[in-house]
């Protein structure tokens, strides 16, 4: 799997949507397994969601 593969894929698992077309989420967990950057990449996605949704409930 490419990284950009992996990184849109993410995202959609981020934001509750299906992964795209193609890519098995096995497939993905063992990518970002063996993936430093994509695993950054992930942690860096979900941290922003978590900020942002605080900012959406009004818990600065």
């Amino acid at each position: 799997m490419h990284c950009s593969d992996s990184r849109t894929a993410l995202s959609a698992r981020v934001d509750g949507e299906a992964l795209p077309p193609g890519v098995a989420g096995a497939a993905l967990d063992a990518h970002v397994r063996g993936c430093i950057d994509c695993r950054r990449w992930e942690h860096q996605v979900v941290a922003l969601r978590k900020w942002i949704t605080s900012i959406d409930s009004g818990s600065h």
